[in-house]
Formats: C-alpha cells, sequence, structure tokens
C-alpha cells in the first residue's frame, strides 16, 4: 500500500516558514509535530522518516510531504543532517490532489532544489513570491514519476515528454515520428500510450488541443481568425473552419459570438 496525502492546490499555499534545516546536533534520533502546518523537506542526507506505522529510506533527491498535527519521527544515518523545508498551510478546499509521502525527485530534484531555495530567500521580504515558488514546487511534485493523483493520469515519463512537446509546438507542423524521437520512443508505443491516457490517436489528441488553444482566443481574445488559425498550426482557413466545427460544434465566428463550447452530438 501507498503511504500518500491528499492535497488542494486550488489556492497557493501560505508559506509561515522557510529554511535549511541542520538537524542531530542532540542525537540521532528526532520526534516533533507541527500542529497546524504542513512540512515539506528536500533531503541533503540518509536516513528514515517514520510516522503512521510507515517507515520511509531517505536518500539525497528525496522529498517528503507530511500533513499538520502529525508525530513524525527522523533517524539519522549520520550529524549534523541538512534539508531544505517550508512550512506552510493550504487554505484551498478544491479538488484533491494524491501524493506520495516520499518520493525520489530524480532529474526534477535540482530544479526543485532551486525553487525551494528561491522560497526560502522570499519568505521573509515577499510572502507572495515565497508562496508561487512553493505552489510551482507542490504542483511540480503531482506529476514527479510515482505520484498517484487520479485526476493527472500521465504517468508515464515518455507520455509526459510527448505531451508537452505538443504543447510547445502546437503551432508548428507536428509529425508524430518527431513527436516519438522527442519522447524517446517508438511511434508504435507512443500510439498505446496515447491511446491508453486520452482513448485518442496522437493525430486526434494534437487536433484536441489545438482547437482548446483555438476556443480560448476566440473568446477570450480580439485576435482576428486568421491569425488563431495560424497560432495554432491550422494556416488554412478552409481547415480551420471545418475542424472548428468538428470539435468545437460551430464554426469560428460562432463560437467567438456565443462563447459556444458544446461538442455536436
Amino acid at each position: 500500500m501507498t503511504h500518500s496525502v491528499q492535497l488542494a492546490l486550488d489556492l497557493p499555499p501560505h508559506v509561515e516558514n522557510a529554511g535549511v534545516g541542520s538537524h542531530g546536533y542532540a542525537g540521532p534520533h528526532d520526534v516533533f509535530r507541527l500542529p497546524r502546518l504542513w512540512q515539506l523537506h528536500l533531503y541533503g542526507y540518509s536516513g528514515t522518516l517514520e510516522f503512521d506505522g510507515f517507515r520511509h529510506p531517505i536518500r539525497p533527491g528525496h522529498m517528503s510531504l507530511v500533513p499538520p498535527d502529525t508525530e513524525v519521527h527522523f533517524h539519522y544515518d549520520a550529524t549534523p543532517s541538512e534539508h531544505l523545508y517550508a512550512h506552510f498551510r493550504l487554505p484551498g478546499a478544491g479538488e484533491l490532489r494524491r501524493v506520495p509521502v516520499m518520493q525520489d525527485a530524480g532529474a526534477d530534484a535540482a530544479v526543485l532544489g532551486g525553487l525551494l531555495r528561491q522560497t526560502v530567500a522570499a519568505a521573509a521580504q515577499s510572502p507572495a513570491r515565497a508562496s508561487a515558488e512553493l505552489w510551482t514546487v507542490l504542483w511540480r511534485m503531482t506529476g514527479l514519476t510515482g505520484s498517484s493523483d487520479a485526476h493527472e493520469t500521465s504517468r508515464h515519463p515518455a507520455l509526459r515528454t510527448a505531451k508537452a512537446h505538443i504543447e510547445q509546438h502546437l503551432a508548428a507542423p507536428l509529425d508524430i515520428p518527431e513527436i516519438a524521437r522527442a519522447a524517446g520512443i517508438s511511434h508504435t508505443h507512443l500510439t498505446r500510450l496515447f491511446r491508453a491516457d486520452t482513448g485518442l490517436t496522437v493525430v486526434g489528441y494534437i487536433r484536441h488541443r489545438r482547437m482548446e488553444r483555438a476556443r480560448h482566443l476566440l473568446i477570450a481574445s480580439t485576435l482576428a481568425i486568421p491569425a488563431i488559425a495560424a497560432t495554432v498550426g491550422i494556416p488554412d482557413l478552409q481547415a480551420f473552419n471545418k475542424t472548428c466545427r468538428r470539435e468545437l460544434g460551430a464554426s469560428p465566428r460562432t463560437v467567438r459570438r456565443t462563447g459556444q463550447t458544446e461538442r455536436p452530438h
């Protein structure tokens, strides 16, 4: 059974304190709790975190999340032991995201460490900036390999890479072999992953994402329709109109005028 916590991330966290923690001076074992605050650690040492009957090995580059009013036991393999930490409140009450208590940040450890250091630097001078930095960290933690958030189903690293590549290149011609190369997998494997995750072919997913961006620009901006078509990678107006009717259920002008978002039945 995976030991996990649930986070409401619809609102930014309130950072109460952030810094570099150094523990173990009083011995190889600490016990404490934070009655009202979450605690996040990015570790630079080895040891063990224990609470609620679970024991989690700590290694450099691992991250942990502990909910408020939880008694935690830290066992250190060596002292002193340093980590980056943030103590915070979560004021949100929206959809919950499930995240493992302990994760290996892997290749993301450097980026997350940089964001946490920015949180530490801003905590005393700009609470809003500290909140924004930590919010980014928490959201990125929901996407680490091993997170079990049911809302974020793209668990395969190659699938996440492929989707990111598509989002970054929607305005350009998108070639499926090129996407597969960017993700480091075969064309066939890419197709299987998209089918399993979205129910769509890769081409169908690209079309869907292009028209979601087009819908946003039609409704929220005054950008000319030909410019929107080019921006989403369908510069041929006839093809754009046809795709818009197919995906959004109306012509571009109708979507713009009415804010219509329904698909055709």
